[in-house]
């Protein structure tokens, strides 16, 4: 009385296999290349250094003036501009206290960015280039003690703003933790960025020099734990 239903077979052809093809990971990797490099090119052409030339446009003031640069400081960042320079300018332009305000969030939104950049497009392509021995153990430390691996990353900046980023998004660690972490290490050297710039007009004043001692100090610091920490990740991971 009834036809047999024929079972549906899967969907094939060249639309199918286009799709697979762009949603396979070194596809969405070369999507997080091209975007970073983009970025990083407009950046360089738009020249955020005349921030401190010419200063914020007079008809922007006040707090809208201070979350703009926020929002501005976060897209810089995920371009690859070097901290430093924005923590300084933040403070030239706002002060220490308006200027430290909008440097952290700034940061706390390009790392949030980035990381979630590196997790949608890079993650798994990344993830197969990880077979180095200090590559693997940094990751395997990232994915059990995320919290705190990140915590001493800003606090001691040994590795650069942007990798630490695109590095944890390649472990297993949540983005809250990695934000929180971020938003609490980056506040040390942060300020004494926003201090300096903010005092750059008095270079032999208290406040200035205090600011630049501890830049000095914790670059130091920095370089300390990154040496201790890559012969640690040497010698406890073992040979393949």
């Amino acid at each position: 009385m009834f036809d047999p239903v024929t079972a549906a077979r899967p969907a094939s052809g060249p639309a199918l296999r286009l799709s697979r093809a762009l949603l396979s990971p070194w596809s969405r990797f070369s999507l997080l290349v091209v975007v970073l490099l983009g970025a990083a090119s407009t950046m360089l052409l738009f020249e955020p250094q005349r921030l401190l030339e010419s200063g914020w446009p007079n008809q922007l003031t006040g707090g809208t003036a201070a979350m703009l640069f926020g929002l501005a400081y976060g897209a810089l960042t995920v371009a690859f501009v070097p901290r430093p320079l924005l923590n300084i300018a933040a403070g030239a332009l706002f002060g220490a206290q308006t200027g430290l305000a909008a440097a952290l969030a700034g940061t706390v939104l390009g790392a949030g960015v980035s990381f979630m950049l590196g997790r949608v497009l890079g993650q798994d392509a990344l993830r197969t280039l990880l077979r180095g021995r200090l590559l693997t153990a940094a990751d395997g430390v990232l994915s059990r003690h995320g919290f705190r691996s990140v915590l001493a990353l800003r606090l001691f900046p040994g590795v650069p703003f942007a990798a630490a980023n695109y590095c944890a998004a390649t472990s297993r660690m949540g983005a809250p933790p990695f934000l929180l972490a971020t938003g609490l290490g980056s506040i040390p050297n942060t300020a004494a960025y926003v201090i300096a710039g903010s005092e750059a007009a008095s270079p032999t004043s208290p406040v200035f020099l205090t600011a630049m001692g501890f830049i000095v100090l914790s670059a130091l610091g920095g370089a300390l734990v990154a040496w201790r920490r890559r012969h640690r990740l040497g010698r406890d991971t073992p040979d393949n």
